[in-house]
């Protein structure tokens, strides 16, 4: 299997930021050489103050398409349980042409429970968000088949998670991206389990690209052991009043010199 370049993305949180540094953090990313820039699908912080400024996901992203020139953009990941899976498409579609091709379609079934219970969705159980997030994929698929006009590209699918029975079963059958939790062990175990799911729906498994987080913690040694296990495109995250794009500069500098 050909061993895919490094690139690093940057997860730039929306929230505890007004939008104008939002802005500009996404700006300042691109300058820097970021290869992708994510945000996430909730409407409330995630740590820090639970009622801080917070902003929406999908509307950020059709801004983003037009402030930004060069960059993939997407979400870490959309919540299926929020829209309409048509509607959906229809925006990727939308964001897709607005960027010139730059979308990467990034989903999960979902889990944070209280944007569930302040915007009136049902939360119900794990299995059942799962179940709903299989529905929805071939409907999503049948749905940019159908828009008019048609995405500029095959927009990528990026499937966060590593359930083994079900999450690694649709990454398997329906995405372009795996975005993998855990340090190189673990991820080498999920990745066995992937291949088997790969085997058994036809499909091959070298068209996977895998996805990891990068902390300070884990540092350069965690990240080249992902880098060993086959993971090719590492997030850094960065958020708050004064997003600190210091860490981002670090490890774009560790990827060109892998890319060398």
């Amino acid at each position: 299997m050909t061993t895919r370049p490094v690139r690093i993305g940057l997860q730039l949180q929306p929230q505890h930021a007004d939008y104008s540094t939002i802005r500009r953090t996404a700006a300042e990313a691109e300058e820097l050489g970021v290869d992708v820039l994510f945000n996430w699908d909730h409407f409330y912080p995630l740590y820090g103050d639970p009622d801080g400024l917070h902003f929406e996901c999908w509307t950020m992203l059709g801004a983003w398409a037009e402030a930004t020139s060069r960059v993939e953009i997407g979400a870490l990941v959309t919540c299926n349980s929020y829209r309409n899976p048509d509607l959906l498409a229809d925006m990727a579609r939308t964001v897709d042409h607005i960027s010139d091709g730059r979308l990467i379609l990034g989903i999960g079934s979902g889990w944070f429970e209280k944007d569930y219970q302040e915007y009136g969705y049902e939360f119900g159980t794990a299995g059942g968000r799962l179940n709903d997030l299989a529905d929805a994929l071939p409907r999503i698929e049948a749905r940019l088949g159908k828009l008019n006009p048609p995405p500029t590209r095959k927009i990528p699918v990026l499937i966060g998670g590593g359930g083994e029975k079900k999450t690694l079963r649709l990454v398997a059958k329906h995405a372009d991206i795996w975005h993998s939790f855990g340090d190189a062990a673990t991820v080498a175990h999920k990745l066995g389990v992937l291949r088997q799911h790969c085997a058994d729906v036809g499909r091959d498994f070298s068209e996977i690209e895998v996805s990891g987080g990068l902390s300070a913690e884990g540092g350069v040694a965690a990240a080249t052991a992902l880098r060993e296990q086959g993971v090719s495109l590492f997030t850094v995250g960065a958020g708050g009043p004064k997003p600190d794009l210091g860490p981002l500069r670090d490890w774009l500098a560790w990827r060109d010199e892998q890319n060398a």
